[in-house]
């Protein structure tokens, strides 16, 4: 197949009026419908001009606002992957706003049924470019990853109208909790229009992620009432704070699902090109995703639909980078996963995207998915591996101070390959899909029962545990180690080189009740309660993020080179030795690092005393020539010489003097 021209598509405002443009190979004839001012009554449909494999026509007279959407003749035919039917309405892939939300009817599935009273309607608007500038994210800093209805629909200050929206990100008082935290980078989670899955509306739930996209470009009516023009303001309103937007995407699949889901848009378009399938069974979709489908990235007219989407966030909206979910699928040929394939070097081979930030989601569930590290610089990657031995070690796993090392080092086993010198690793605890922080310490077993799937639904292995007594409890002795443990696992997570994640909410003990797969739970279980916060907590993740801020060490990309750039000492202050790195149930870590205090402008080192034990701990620390060293935890601040005792399961940090 030819690379498809490179005119545009979707609708495009002239002086005249407006021209129409969507792409099929398969297609016999494409009709573009034309609705009243409501989107409810069809006052025009009219047959499309081929060329090739684009479909145009330019129509006279129509302004801005109009709605639309199109059908698309053909065979109807699943067994050889063909779906056509001129009863679906479809919406425009290259929609940038549609009139309302998708909702799921069953009639969306069923050949011959009309679906113009349930379709949202494309609106015809005009692009308004924003001013370039630099992203203002750079690899090493601290992302805040945030679904937007939950984070902002219980929060007292911010006015009830604007609850659950993208305006409410803008408010003064979320911006202030984000300064407070020190974030560099906030994370939307998918704000683009999606759909229900199938199953959730019978059992009354719904999806309150967006994971099940219908629309790459359109956001969603639901959380951006005012399209475009509001994630734009939005966005302004967060770089004048100096805080980044990366935009969480999903190309890997669509809510079209497998052949019982429903028609809505690239199905009835092209299925044979926008999706892949099993070789020589046409009918069959590949499942990589565990969705139903999963996007052929590789086919042109999908690559170009993707970045042409990614071009439209940063050059309407000002978006700073992208974080893929399921990147995995952006790199599958036919052949496999391919970190040099044509989609993933597009992505910086454009002239507008090539400074963004990139992060990827690096596993899909398909054959080969697992490719945590194989990602083409400079990819940054989510480290699930990061994320299961911090907590493995302060679960008191065996085995675990070699590869708590690794993690604080940057994780050269997957990102030093062949020879490289930087980590790419994204380092978190907890993510949207799981446990919430809070839950990893209070829950040993998932309990995801409101899902209507008997908790057969989510991860069984969560490396959690409860101190004691699994979820909700008063006994404030337990409630205080469950605190504890929250506190050092943060402290770890800060003290990690490279990028850090967390998670709204769990800087503050946010609790889904034991739910690790609570996508479908658009209510109080996922609702940030924000009078409900550990202000403790909170005080004690800002402190972190301040120290991270202060000291250069932590943010840093390149790998210890092992030239006096770190000490790995033991308790007893002497440098780590075989035994010592191979002792199975060791529970402390010393670790002594150079770097730059940007306080002073001057060069130092800190000390880094872990201690998962459940007891006190004697450490010796390593010579100093300048007069001992400065305990830097805000609970006491000294100056120690010789030996410090370090709380049970904490960490300490320390500056030389």
């Amino acid at each position: 197949m030819q690379e498809p021209a490179t005119r545009s598509f979707g609708a495009t405002v002239t002086d005249q009026g407006v021209e129409f443009a969507v792409w099929s190979k398969h297609a016999d004839k494409i009709e573009l419908c034309l609705f009243d001012a409501e989107g409810k009554k069809e006052i025009a449909r009219l047959p499309m001009k081929r060329e090739g494999e684009e479909h145009r026509l330019a129509v006279d007279g129509i302004k801005e606002r109009a709605r639309y959407g199109f059908r698309a003749h053909g065979a109807y035919d699943p067994a050889q992957g063909l779906w056509f039917d001129p009863s679906k309405l479809l919406a425009d892939p290259y929609a940038k706003e549609i009139d309302r939300p998708f909702h799921y009817d069953p009639r969306l599935t069923t050949f011959g049924e009309d679906t113009q009273d349930l379709m949202p309607k494309a609106i015809v608007s005009r692009d308004v470019p924003v001013k370039r500038a630099k992203p203002l994210f750079q690899p090493g800093g601290l992302i805040y990853e945030i679904a937007v209805k939950p984070f902002t629909m219980l929060h007292p200050e911010v006015p009830a109208e604007k609850r659950g929206t993208l305006a409410a990100l803008a408010h003064p008082a979320v911006i202030a909790h984000l300064k407070r935290l020190h974030v560099d980078a906030i994370e939307p989670m998918p704000i683009v229009a999606w759909i229900d899955e199938r199953h959730l509306p019978p059992l009354g739930l719904s999806n309150g992620w967006g994971y099940n996209p219908v629309a790459f470009m359109a956001l969603d009516p639901r959380l951006a009432p005012g399209g475009v023009r509001e994630l734009r303001e939005t966005v302004a309103a967060l770089h004048a704070e100096g805080i980044a937007v990366i935009l969480d995407l999903v190309f890997n699949h669509t809510g079209e699902s497998d052949r019982y889901g429903p028609t809505l848009s690239l199905r009835g378009l092209d299925n044979p090109t926008y999706f892949r399938h099993e070789p020589d069974q046409p009918g069959t979709l590949i499942n990589d995703t565990g969705t139903g489908n999963t996007v052929a990235c590789d086919q042109p007219a999908t690559r170009q639909l993707i970045i042409d989407s990614l071009r439209h966030f940063v050059l309407h909206a000002g978006i700073d980078g992208f974080r893929f979910d399921l990147a995995t699928v952006l790199g599958r040929t036919a052949k496999g996963f391919d970190p040099e394939s044509l989609t993933l070097r597009s992505l910086f081979a454009d002239d507008i995207l090539e400074d963004r930030i990139m992060i990827a989601e690096p596993w899909d569930i398909g054959p080969g998915g697992y490719q945590l590290g194989n990602f083409p610089a400079p990819f940054l990657e989510w480290n699930d591996r990061a994320r299961d031995d911090l907590r493995r070690f302060w679960r008191g796993d065996d085995n675990m101070i070699g590869d708590i090392a690794t993690i604080l080092a940057g994780s050269s086993s997957f990102f030093g390959r062949d020879g490289r010198v930087q980590t790419r690793s994204i380092n978190f605890l907890a993510a949207h899909d799981g446990f919430t922080l809070m839950d990893i310490v209070s829950y040993a077993h998932k309990h995801n029962e409101a899902n209507g799937e008997n908790n057969r639904d989510g991860h069984n292995e969560n490396f959690s545990w409860n101190n004691g007594v699994e979820g909700k409890t008063d006994d404030p002795i337990i409630l205080r180690k469950r605190r504890t443990d929250i506190e050092a696992l943060l402290s770890t997570l800060f003290a990690t080189r490279g990028t850090i994640m967390l998670t709204a909410g769990d800087e503050g003990g946010r609790t889904q009740r034991g739910n690790n797969n609570a996508y479908c739970q658009d209510n109080d279980i996922t609702w940030m309660d924000w009078t409900a916060l550990d202000e403790e907590l909170i005080g004690h993740t800002a402190w972190l993020a301040s120290l991270r801020r202060r000291f250069t060490a932590f943010s840093e990309m390149e790998f210890f080179n092992g030239n006096g750039d770190v000490l790995w000492f033991s308790a007893k202050g002497t440098a780590m030795t075989v035994p010592d790195w191979e002792k199975s149930d060791a529970q402390v870590l010393g670790m002594a690092i150079g770097t730059e205090d940007r306080d002073t402008g001057k060069k130092t080192r800190l000390a880094l005393l872990l201690n998962r034990a459940n007891g006190e701990q004697t450490f010796k620390l390593p010579a100093s020539g300048k007069g001992g060293w400065s305990l830097l935890n805000p609970e006491e601040t000294k100056t120690v010489r010789g030996e410090i005792i370090v709380p049970a399961r904490s960490v300490s940090f320390l500056i030389e003097n």
